[in-house]
């Protein structure tokens, strides 16, 4: 048993020790939007090293079929923006080749908009197939190209419709839910500090111009749970411009912080964010955090996904969170918290909340502490941790 295990060990020696990097350049001091080289072959066990040049782009796995969206469980760098005066001492993120299986990458820069990265060509790719094959990089890049020309000519014909009133209000019942406002689409150049670029977005009546107050943001701290075992988010919402993050620190009891949408205030959004069920002792003194980026100014809802044993949920009994809720609109703050209260966790159609906390990970009270195995990758447990989930505009 000792010679396989030094055996295996001295593989692994011999085996890194022969190791190849691959050097990429993300962006370049022009401010073009491409990988160089754009496409390499790398053995098993060799590392790729991308150095982020000019602008702001991130290295985000990605699949053939589907080269401008990020891949499940894959792999994501977050955004790194670079000054256009910095010369040296670019960051840099590295993956490691596991097997030879084609590795798609993209920018996520300005995702699902006329401006995409990726819709411009910057994706990038490990072993894929030679000029002539289907899965070969000229075949990818050409679908990421189809995706941009899709993206500009929907918002040209979006942006030549004026906003109106949409559907008709939602009527579950006693209930009446307003109607969700029409979002234009916006093309504008804005100017920061010394940084000026131009960002195209979904303007949301009543809500500001998507301008960043601030290259670097502003951190807005929520506090989730308390010590006396209270089902709220203080404060219950905030206003925050893009590139603002919001950290949520989560105290005693068993909490998450899940985005939602207004009509079904208790229900996972699809792609929405989600901390994962947070267990907090109540003995504890350093609690753990989830962070968000906020990229625009539409409203953003959330809630916690715990319930209780009775099988009544934290959100249904008002534990709901807003960003940058219009006050001034049917749809506001209180309109979400008493629409969540007055359909008692469940959607408009009936259906209890998805996302509910079963027996191996319940609230505080249950007394089961495994749901901390659920945690996100963007979740900081304790001092010194670094945040994973970054991003922010152009």
């Amino acid at each position: 048993m000792f010679f396989a295990t030094s055996l295996s060990a001295g593989l692994l020696l011999a085996s890194s020790a022969f190791a190849a990097m691959h050097d990429v350049q993300v962006g370049n001091s022009n401010g073009d939007t491409v990988f160089t080289p754009e496409a390499i072959f790398a053995d098993v066990g060799d590392q790729v090293i991308f150095h982020f040049q000019q602008k702001n782009h991130s290295v985000t796995q990605s699949s053939f079929p589907a080269p401008c969206g990020p891949v499940d469980g894959g792999f994501s760098s977050g955004f790194h923006p670079v000054p256009a005066n910095q010369t040296d001492n670019f960051d840099t993120y590295t993956i490691v080749v596991n097997d030879t299986k084609p590795i798609w990458v993209h920018c996520e820069q300005a995702a699902n908009t006329p401006l995409s990265h990726c819709g411009k060509g910057m994706v990038f790719a490990v072993n894929c197939g030679p000029d002539g094959a289907q899965n070969s990089f000229t075949n990818f890049k050409n679908s990421a190209l189809a995706i941009g020309a899709q993206l500009q000519s929907a918002a040209s014909s979006a942006s030549s419709a004026a906003p109106t009133a949409t559907d008709a209000p939602i009527v579950t019942g006693s209930i009446t839910i307003p109607p969700a406002p029409t979002q234009s689409v916006v093309t504008v150049t804005v100017t920061v500090e010394a940084s000026t670029w131009t960002t195209t977005y979904s303007s949301y009546p009543g809500s500001p111009a998507a301008t960043p107050a601030s290259l670097a943001g502003t951190d807005h701290k929520v506090t989730v749970g308390s010590s006396n075992g209270t089902l709220t988010y203080d404060p219950p919402s905030v206003q925050a411009a893009p590139r603002d993050t919001v950290t949520f620190e989560f105290h005693q009891k068993n909490h998450t912080v899940t985005q939602s949408t207004f009509d079904q205030p208790c229900n996972k959004k699809a792609d929405g964010f989600d901390s994962g069920f947070m267990f907090v002792d109540a003995n504890v003194t350093e609690f753990p955090t989830f962070t968000v980026t906020v990229n625009d100014t539409a409203p953003i809802w959330a809630y916690c996904r715990q319930h209780l044993p009775d099988g009544s949920s934290h959100c249904g009994l008002g534990m709901v969170f807003a960003i940058n809720p219009v006050e001034s609109s049917p749809r506001n703050f209180t309109a979400f918290k008493t629409l969540a209260q007055a359909l008692n966790g469940t959607n408009s159609t009936g259906a209890t909340s998805t996302g509910g906390n079963s027996s191996t990970g319940g609230d505080a009270g249950n007394g089961d502490n495994s749901a901390a195995s659920s945690v996100a990758t963007n979740v900081a447990l304790g001092l010194g941790s670094i945040f994973a989930v970054v991003a922010a505009l152009l």
